[in-house]
């Protein structure tokens, strides 16, 4: 595909974006930390390989177990007719990777004529149950359901490969997601195409798989979606939900249309069903009822399309037209947000991250489709998968290439497009207005970078970085008049934008977090805490002062004291902190929760900065007071001595460390007044009226 006049706009303003942050770097953070960020702005990351597919051994019948419990979370109901080597293999398959969850197995036999009873009764573990006479798909089901003891019912068909993880996924859906009736695998060939990532029903009553035949890893199925139906080859439903919608409707025997009608029935009871991508089942497809349609079993496929039509006639009217093949746009049918951001957000790293991570779960806590851009389109893993497991579609390398195409063929699903930071949105903004003209777009400052910078500049007295923070401030400054809304982080930062800008429309929305629990009491904490990750430059400058010039004051008179410094990528200088008594640097640690609920207090020395400071939330949400500057607590509603200790020179930020150290009244006043800001400001709660504003009401 030749290149446009849109990419090469695009890859200009990127290039100078790179050289005006690298030339920032070099000035901040040296040589070596710049070359650092460049070899990991210009790695090239392949796609992590899709996991193999999993079989059984091909290998004759051999007594073996299956998964069993009484007292089951979940109970899979198998039919079965004849196709005993597929029932085997399906079983086999269970049985070498039992699931975490507690299950029983039910293999309904609809009068088998060939091994299956010789088979099943020789499989420990099992409960077989033999039908008396042949009643079809829809009767063996509900014959399963009526002997199962499990809070969830899983049918699944006996010509799959359940994979690895496949059940305790699918069970685990209902946990995440809220208002959950019914979930569905995601089917695959054993080719390894897709087969289904969830059903569309058109308005004539007729269905269509979506993602057939494509990648399963393609970003359109790879996340957590609402569905129309899910086929019921691997579908869960609560137990008491299956029965009080009378379970499969008989008027569909002997077989097809019954998973469809049944996701009618779970969604007009205000519950959701849901696919989910994770919960992977190879299915073989048309082994028992075939694949032609103008006979046998599978006839009754198009007979039953007209039953269901006129069943459901009363809501099919809401379901796209019949024909239209389903694009990622058209399968989902609620407010869709687009995401834009420099990488994937790690919530475990950095409280950007985790304020993006709760917006979006936010937004589609409110019902909205939330889309997610990188803008370095690198697969980020595990926090990748967290996201689309939250629901969130996540796009990335290889496919995507060009962001000017994928816009050009994307843009018109957005009704409202976010970009975060000023130099993503200096590349993506003349590429959304082109490409999503429909949609309002909000730029995310995250904070206002050259506020950050000017004060950088000021502490270090240098001439050139205040010309720089200029700069920045101009473009920043550029992009909010642009931009339908700016959100910013604090009211310092919206009073400040109001001055320049008065006729720009600027909300706040803070760091968002949840409340935790309190952890250990006064007298079980030890010892003092700072949280930051070392990519920012405010918080390598906060934790050399503090070690440097207030530590050692604070071990001269408390000697037992130790100072626990944790973050991401800490440098050569502030590695070389620990040759202090006392100084211990982490680096990056998985879980927070020990260093939040068991250390005494929390240092937030930062001495320039912007924004507000996730370390302070963090902290304050785990009821652990804070001792910081009068920068790091700008902006964050706080009072020295009621919900925070303020101080600003090493001697007096010494005095105050030990004084919270040493005084269980005040720090028990400042941990409550500390969570109550929380709640108050800082919460998910606290920001819904802001987020609906912004997001769903019309400008």
């Amino acid at each position: 595909m030749s290149m446009s006049w849109a990419d090469v706009r695009f890859m200009l303003e990127r290039a100078r974006g790179l050289i005006r942050r690298g030339i920032a770097s070099l000035r901040t953070r040296g040589p070596a930390a710049t070359w650092a960020r460049v070899r990991r702005q210009f790695a090239r990351r392949a796609p992590p390989a899709a996991a193999p597919l999993y079989f059984p051994a091909d290998a004759a019948f051999a007594p073996f177990a299956v998964p069993a419990s009484d007292a089951p979370r979940a109970s899979i109901v198998i039919p079965v007719y004849n196709q005993a080597t597929y029932t085997l293999a399906c079983l086999r398959a269970l049985a070498e990777h039992p699931p975490i969850a507690t299950c029983e197995i039910i293999v309904v036999d609809d009068g088998s004529t060939d091994q299956t009873g010789e088979w099943m009764a020789q499989v420990a573990g099992l409960h077989y149950h033999r039908r008396a006479t042949n009643g079809g798909f829809i009767a063996a089901c509900n014959d399963g359901a009526a002997r199962a003891a499990g809070e969830y019912l899983v049918f699944l068909n006996n010509d799959t490969v359940p994979q690895p993880g496949w059940l305790d996924a699918l069970l685990a859906t209902f946990d995440a997601h809220a208002r959950v009736g019914l979930a569905g695998a995601q089917l695959i060939y054993p080719d390894g195409r897709l087969q289904e990532a969830g059903g569309v029903v058109f308005d004539d009553g007729s269905a269509w798989n979506y993602g057939r035949f494509d990648s399963p890893d393609d970003p359109r199925y790879a996340s957590v979606r609402d569905a129309d139906y899910c086929s019921g080859a691997a579908i869960a439903i609560a137990a008491t939900l299956f029965h009080a919608a009378g379970g499969f409707d008989t008027r569909y025997a002997p077989a097809y249309y019954e998973d469809t009608d049944l996701a009618f029935a779970v969604r007009e009871r205000g519950l959701r069903v849901l696919y989910q991508p994770a919960s992977r089942v190879v299915h073989l497809e048309g082994i028992t009822a075939g694949t032609d349609t103008g006979s046998g079993t599978k006839a009754y496929q198009v007979r039953n399309r007209a039953v269901f039509a006129g069943k459901w006639k009363n809501v099919l009217h809401r379901q796209p037209g019949a024909g239209r093949i389903p694009t990622a746009g058209s399968v989902v049918r609620k407010r869709q947000v687009l995401v834009i951001d420099a990488e994937t957000p790690r919530a475990q790293h950095d409280s950007a991250s985790l304020r993006l991570v709760n917006l979006m779960k936010m937004l589609g806590n409110d019902d909205a489709h939330v889309v997610f851009l990188p803008a370095d389109l690198r697969d980020a893993q595990d926090d990748t998968m967290r996201l689309r497991q939250q629901g969130v579609e996540v796009w990335q390398a290889p496919f995507v290439n060009r962001v000017s195409t994928w816009l050009r063929e994307h843009g018109q699903r957005f009704d409202v497009v976010m970009v975060s930071r000023h130099y993503v949105a200096a590349e993506f903004l003349p590429l959304v207005r082109r490409f999503a003209p429909q949609a309002r777009v909000v730029f995310d400052t995250v904070d206002l970078h050259f506020l950050r910078e000017l004060r950088g500049a000021e502490l270090a007295d240098d001439a050139g970085l205040r010309r720089a923070a200029e700069q920045t401030r101009a473009r920043e400054l550029a992009l909010v008049k642009r931009a339908d809304i700016t959100l910013v982080v604090s009211p310092v930062e919206r009073d400040m934008l109001s001055t320049w800008l008065p006729g720009a429309r600027v909300e706040v929305l803070a760091n968002l977090h949840a409340l935790a629990d309190g952890g250990l009491p006064f007298a079980q904490r030890r010892d003092l805490v700072f949280v930051g990750g070392f990519r920012h430059p405010p918080n390598v400058d906060a934790v050399l002062w503090f070690g440097r010039e207030v530590f050692p004051l604070i071990r001269a008179r408390q000697p037992d004291l130790r100072f626990h410094c944790i973050g991401m990528g800490p440098p050569a200088e502030v590695l070389a902190l620990q040759a202090h008594p006392g100084i211990v640097v982490h680096g990056h640690v998985p879980d927070l929760g020990p260093y939040m609920d068991g250390v005494r207090v929390a240092i937030a020395s930062l001495r320039f900065g912007a924004g507000v400071k996730g370390k302070i939330n963090l902290s304050m949400a785990h009821g652990q007071p804070v001792v910081a500057t009068s920068c790091a607590a700008e902006g964050m509603h706080l009072t020295d001595g009621h919900d925070v200790l303020i101080a600003d020179d090493a001697g007096a930020f010494a005095d105050a460390v030990l004084r919270l150290y040493q005084d269980a009244d005040l720090w028990a006043r400042l941990s409550a007044h500390g969570r109550e800001n929380i709640a108050r400001h800082f919460s998910m709660d606290a920001a819904q009226d802001t987020v609906r504003k912004v997001f769903r009401a019309r400008v």
